[in-house]
């Protein structure tokens, strides 16, 4: 016959055995405790009553029987006789078992039995004759080496005796009261408490485990709950970022059995910040709530749907055949229109997906090609795209400089240099560009072009570009107390930048927390980065500008910039893409560009900037055509801030910008 299991570790009813055995043993350790403290008490109630019969026994029928005087000068005849009858009525009744009266030596001079005569006085005795009362239980004999202990127990009372008028005392009695009738009386009572002790501990032991089977049901609901919300987002109710990472790497181990590709994807919405400025957040939350309801009712049933944060979202495609087709439907559910506090509101998205194990077999490196595909999709218009090899910077030797990459970022291991940037028409500097390097502990110094690039393909750029921003606005401290001139500074921001939605409170917030004024910074952009999302960059340009931080296009002709965005951005300044200005001199179709620039910017209203100005003839034609501003070799390299005050000092010197003039 087969054993019966045994509950599982850790199954409910294990659990419950478990915790009633533990509950109990409290319980009983506390029942044991008060029946041991009611024992006690009943000992003592038992010798009191001893006590009590004792006294009684001296006051109504020794005392009368004494002249009163004291036990010391012996007994009179008459006294002895009636004391005999006394005794032996009492012995006979069962009242008592013995009775002697001693003198305040603690000698007996009264015996019933005829015992004691010869005994050295008991301290109980003497502790009588100073007039205290002493009792315990005890048998016959006990203290005599005659026959040794003898019948039943019995209560042995020692209590001063008086007799006289005015009563005084006389002696000692020493008597022995059966226990037997007391302890009958005893124990009825105690078994009565006994009784109300185990129907208590009993109740209490029900109720403690009642309260305890609430409580831990509520714990393990709150458990439940909690567990829930570690891996759920609490607006959509969609697994999150953690939840989705285990999924996507089960797909993955059950894609290599079954011998089947798997596709992840990430999904980003376009202009959501636009909405969620223009509605508010709640409406923007409610948004979400919709697209994520829409999205998880027309995947399949193998599929899996998370919210990754903010507006993004990540799919798993198990078995997937053309995933494109999937996800551009996809696509189109969420840009169906949906109602949002009576607003009839339209949102796109663009889509990035890598396949297993064609692309990658790992959960995580999955993830990352997705976000590269999904960011190239979103600079391309493109929808959906899926991961191109062809473009990848993630090789080895790339991936492990993201992940020190990483590091120098909580380590400090960047730095700045700084271009100064003239005003062509006096040489006087007006602001500088900062611009960042990377001080390798093992490479050495790494230009920014090998290490930006995998940066802007991750989230390490919103870190890279948080970390200038508070630098430099450090710095322009520093520069200032050693610098006659007060100059303003500007900072490169990536694309990725601009799609975080929260990008321009972040960066308002680190120059405020610097106390640096608003209108003494410029942010850089690249026309690619400006057409990513051309209206999610305007909303945050627009907030940046307001607060009175000048904005600057950057590398200006190269990119593929619309007219209509140049006059409707708050744009304050163009900068000329280098490869137009370092060959205009012998170039005249760039030379021909570049005033084709300056003439435009400066219809818009913009100051123009002309980079990489490296030969006096170069700079000769750029004041030909009016241009503000120009940075390059021919005025100085970016040089640490170490290098750059003492640079400030001597470009203020009139001779120098003599030269910086002609």
């Amino acid at each position: 016959m087969a054993r019966p299991a045994l509950p599982r570790s850790g199954s409910p009813l294990r659990l419950f055995l478990v915790f009633a055995a533990v509950t109990l043993v409290p319980v009983l350790v506390l029942g044991l405790v008060l029946a041991a403290s009611y024992r006690t008490e009943a000992q003592r109630r038992g010798l009191a009553e001893g006590r009590s019969e004792a006294a009684l026994i001296a006051r109504t029928a020794v005392q009368p029987l004494l002249d009163g005087r004291p036990l010391s000068e012996g007994l009179t005849a008459t006294e002895t006789a009636d004391l005999t009858r006394l005794a032996a009525g009492a012995v006979a009744s069962g009242d008592v078992r013995r009775l002697r009266l001693r003198n305040l030596d603690g000698q007996v001079v009264f015996s019933d039995d005829g015992s004691g005569f010869n005994e050295q006085p008991e301290d109980e005795a003497l502790d009588a004759a100073r007039g205290a009362t002493v009792s315990r239980l005890t048998r016959l004999n006990t203290d005599s080496d005659d026959s040794g202990p003898a019948g039943s127990e019995s209560v042995e009372v020692y209590l001063p005796l008086a007799a006289g008028s005015p009563a005084r005392q006389i002696g000692v009695l020493e008597v022995y009261i059966p226990y037997g009738p007391i302890a009958t009386d005893v124990q009825s009572g105690l078994a009565t408490l006994y009784r109300n002790l185990v129907i208590g501990l009993a109740l209490l032991y029900l109720v403690l485990f009642g309260i305890a089977l609430v409580v831990g049901r509520r714990l393990r609901q709150q458990a439940r709950v909690t567990t829930y919300l570690a891996e759920h987002d609490a607006l959509t109710e969609l697994p999150n970022r953690v939840l989705f990472h285990k999924r996507v790497q089960a797909e993955l181990d059950r894609a290599r059995r079954r011998d089947s590709p798997t596709a992840v994807a990430i999904l980003d919405l376009d202009r959501f910040k636009e909405v969620k400025d223009t509605l508010g957040h709640h409406n923007g939350d409610r948004l979400l709530a919709a697209v994520g309801s829409r999205m998880a009712a027309h995947l399949r049933g193998t599929d899996a749907l998370a919210r990754l944060g903010g507006d993004e979202f990540g799919v798993v495609l198990a078995d997937v055949g053309d995933a494109d087709e999937i996800l551009q439907r996809l696509r189109e559910v969420i840009q169906h229109e949906v109602t949002i506090s009576g607003f009839p509101l339209s949102v796109e998205a663009s889509v990035g997906y890598a396949v297993a194990p064609a692309d990658a077999d790992d959960a995580d490196d999955l993830l990352q090609l997705a976000d590269v595909a999904m960011y190239r999709a979103k600079q391309r218009h493109t929808g959906v795209a899926r991961y191109d090899p062809s473009q990848n910077r993630h090789d080895a030797g790339n991936l492990a400089l993201i992940a020190d990459l990483r590091g120098a970022i909580e380590s400090d291991q960047l730095l700045l240099h700084y271009q100064p940037k003239l005003r062509l028409a006096d040489g006087r500097v007006t602001s500088i560009e900062a611009l960042v390097r990377w001080r390798h502990p093992v490479r050495g110094l790494v230009p920014p072009d090998r290490f930006i690039p995998l940066a802007e393909q991750s989230e390490l750029i919103d870190g890279v570009t948080a970390w200038v921003v508070g630098r430099a606005v450090r710095d322009l401290d520093r520069i200032d107390a050693g610098s006659p001139s007060r100059i303003s500074t500007a900072v490169n921001i990536s694309a990725r930048n601009l799609v975080h939605p929260g990008f321009g409170d972040e960066l308002l917030s680190a120059v405020a927390a610097g106390g640096l004024a608003f209108d003494r910074l410029s942010v850089e952009i690249t026309e690619t980065a400006l057409m990513t999302d051309p209206e999610g960059a305007g909303l945050i340009l627009r907030a940046l500008s307001d607060s009175g931080i000048r904005v600057s296009i950057d590398d200006f002709g190269c990119g593929q910039t619309s007219l209509a965005y140049l006059s409707s951005l708050p744009i304050h300044e163009l900068k000329i893409d280098r490869s137009f200005v370092s060959d205009m001199a012998t170039d005249d179709a760039h030379a021909a560009i570049v005033r084709s620039v300056v003439e435009l910017g400066h219809n818009l209203g913009f100051e123009v900037v002309a980079e990489g100005i490296e030969t006096a003839a170069a700079l000769s034609l750029l004041r030909e055509t009016g241009c503000d501003l120009g940075q390059g070799f021919y005025f100085a390299p970016p040089m640490p801030l170490e290098e750059l005050v003492p640079w400030l000092r001597a470009a203020d010197e009139p001779a120098v910008r003599r030269l910086a003039r002609s």
